[in-house]
């Protein structure tokens, strides 16, 4: 298996952004994911300003592996779709010029029939969204963990090819009680971009819960195992949302996806 390559989320380290960054670079990553509303607001983000953050990667010796980019509702709800339409766009071109080729969002809960007018909207939205990332560069990827794996490659198989992929979350798949190992092994060819997170089956809460990288169920070695017969060369980014330490709990992750 070729060398992985390690991304760090730089909201999970919880640091002022250039601290961040040279923090990620510190602990091993070649590249980190950037909140594009929360750490650079795309929407008031100027050709300097882009030039800038670039310059500033190139001196930590980091790219940029995924814009993420949530919007508060999914892609099949007509209510400001158009708006959501279009600040997705917006962070499209803009992940294009920081050099990421892929953004990654919930794109919103599947509808479980084929025909619904919320199918109808999602399909219509993510087939523009995906022309639109055609054009752009870079490529929109919906994250896992609303729904089985099955249902989610139901819903790229009615797009047009390749216009849309999948950003594979498997700690959220095991979280909201889907399986990972099912999920990408439907999911697999699609995939653009990997969220690295674990968890583990908490009976008396009724879901999963998030654990150490290398400490709870999700079976990563079969996860990149799957991947690397696939084809896939893309990132793996490191987020730990629950952690008391999460610089050390990242260092410690990057460490172990090294010895896989």
């Amino acid at each position: 298996m070729p060398e992985i390559k390690i991304g760090i989320q730089l909201a999970s380290l919880r640091l002022p952004f250039k601290k961040a960054l040279q923090t990620a670079a510190r602990l091993g990553a070649c590249a980190v994911e950037i909140d594009a509303r929360r750490e650079i607001q795309v929407g008031q983000l100027s050709q300097s300003g882009i030039r800038q953050i670039r310059k500033i990667l190139e001196d930590f010796n980091l790219r940029v592996s995924a814009l993420t980019f949530q919007t508060r509702r999914g892609y099949g709800v007509s209510e400001d779709l158009e708006r959501r339409l279009e600040a997705t766009r917006q962070a499209m071109t803009v992940a294009y010029a920081l050099g990421a080729p892929v953004v990654v969002n919930q794109i919103g809960q599947v509808p479980s029939e084929s025909g619904e007018l919320q199918w109808d909207l999602l399909v219509d939205s993510l087939t523009s969204l995906g022309k639109h990332g055609e054009r752009a560069g870079a490529l929109l990827a919906a994250r896992t963990g609303s729904e089985e794996g099955s249902d989610l490659k139901r819903l790229l198989d009615a797009l047009p090819a390749g216009v849309v992929g999948v950003d594979f979350d498997p700690g959220q798949l095991m979280i909201h009680g889907f399986s990972p190992s099912a999920a990408i092994a439907e999911l697999a060819p699609q995939v653009l971009h990997v969220h690295v997170r674990d968890a583990m089956r908490d009976l008396a809460r009724g879901r999963g819960l998030e654990v150490p990288v290398g400490s709870g169920a999700v079976d990563l070695a079969e996860i990149l195992g799957i991947l690397d017969e696939r084809g896939y060369r893309g990132d793996f980014t490191l987020q730990r949302d629950a952690a008391d330490d999460p610089v050390g709990d990242l260092g410690a992750a990057v460490s172990y996806l090294r010895a896989l």
